[in-house]
């Protein structure tokens, strides 16, 4: 089924067109700062990476994995961050199963503007999907909800990650 239309935060085509983009030069950056121009929903860090909940998530649980130094490219992670992301990858897996128990997951980076990458630091997506994720509201409207407030996520992924 193709959305006919989608219930998002009406300011994210502004945000995407760079409209209504805090004044920063790296959003990613600015949050690792702690620059209160940009809203924070970062939930775990290290000396290497951090992870936060996605201000406009596809589902709820919506993550970003990102490394912590400004690159734009996977090939350009060095040898002791590719030795780091993959195992950090899993936890934030384990993580998401513990909270939400999705049946899948959509995993990636959007690298380029033809991606469709809004941020310009290199991040992966981690989006939980599950069975039957379409309601009768999806349906009959061709709309999509997004079941859980960003703000929410970030704080039961901040618990998470300090259990785990």
């Amino acid at each position: 089924m193709t959305f006919r239309r989608q219930l998002f935060v009406p300011a994210k085509r502004d945000y995407i067109k760079g409209k209504q983009r805090p004044p920063v030069d790296c959003i990613l950056c600015a949050i690792l700062a702690g620059d209160p121009r940009v809203t924070s929903l970062l939930a775990w860090q290290d000396d290497l990476f951090a992870v936060c909940a996605n201000l406009y998530p596809y589902n709820a649980g919506h993550l970003l994995l990102f490394p912590k130094r400004h690159i734009v490219d996977p090939r350009q992670l060095n040898q002791q961050e590719e030795a780091a992301f993959f195992p950090l990858l899993r936890r934030c897996l384990d993580v998401l199963d513990k909270l939400y128990q999705p049946l899948g997951f959509n995993i990636g980076f959007n690298i380029g503007d033809a991606s469709g990458a809004s941020i310009d630091h290199l991040h992966q997506h981690l989006v939980p999907r599950y069975h039957k994720e379409l309601g009768f509201v999806d349906v009959i409207t061709g709309s999509k909800i997004i079941i859980e407030d960003p703000q929410t996520t970030m704080a039961r992924l901040k618990e998470a990650f300090g259990e785990s």
